[in-house]
């Protein structure tokens, strides 16, 4: 194989940046106002699910919006404030007790529901981050794969529910110490499954899922 030339260039990686087009054009439709939905929290081994759903001021629509994953806390924090005071946000939490009853994915998509059904003003489309459209919307939804990256009301609708969810864990952690909920979040990090193997599972780890399964059958013996 020939070397490569000193001179040559890798192809530039792009970087999806998110946009209000969307929004734009299904207000210029008629189908306003428009909702963008997210939520955090799937993937945990404990603690709830957090889903928002927010209509953003197409006047107020706070600078630097982007996917949670892609912000620092502080930047989240700073964004989840200028958000809260400028547009039509709910969010729902689904206990870890619904996660067990529904599974993972139905209680996603009921606590998705239910915030939409919390906005001050019913909109008249819903933007999902994902593959489903929650069942009992109350109006028009469409899914958006990678919907966080590309969507501004997604974009925004990720930060507020994962510092809704970051501030939920935090409190967790100081009410059921030694888990490090404060620290992980709940997600299955090496803290977290050592603290898992030594106490057990606690009433805010989900059953259903492996690493807790696990232990639980273990125990059993």
């Amino acid at each position: 194989m020939p070397a490569a030339r000193p001179d040559a260039k890798r192809a530039p990686v792009l970087k999806l940046v998110a946009t209000f087009a969307r929004e734009r054009a299904a207000r210029a439709s008629g189908l306003g106002p428009v909702a963008g939905v997210d939520e955090a929290g799937r993937g945990p081994l404990a603690g709830p699910v957090v889903a928002a759903a927010v209509a953003l001021d197409p006047k107020r629509i706070p600078a630097g919006l982007a996917d949670s994953k892609a912000l620092t806390a502080v930047k989240r924090e700073a964004l989840f404030a200028e958000i809260m005071a400028s547009a039509d946000v709910a969010f729902v939490a689904a206990s870890t007790e619904r996660i067990e009853r529904l599974n993972i994915r139905g209680a996603t998509l009921w606590a998705m529901a239910r915030a939409v059904a919390g906005l001050q003003s019913r909109p008249a489309l819903a933007l999902i981050d994902g593959r489903d459209v929650p069942p009992g919307l109350g109006c028009r939804g469409e899914a958006v794969i990678g919907g966080d990256a590309t969507v501004l009301s997604i974009a925004a609708a990720s930060i507020v529910a994962k510092v809704v969810r970051d501030r939920m864990m935090v409190r967790l952690g100081e009410c059921v110490p030694g888990y490090g909920f404060e620290h992980h979040m709940g997600y299955g990090t090496p803290e977290h499954l050592a603290a898992l193997s030594l106490l057990g599972p606690c009433a805010h780890h989900r059953r259903g899922f492996a690493p807790v399964s696990a232990l639980l059958a273990q125990a059993a013996g």
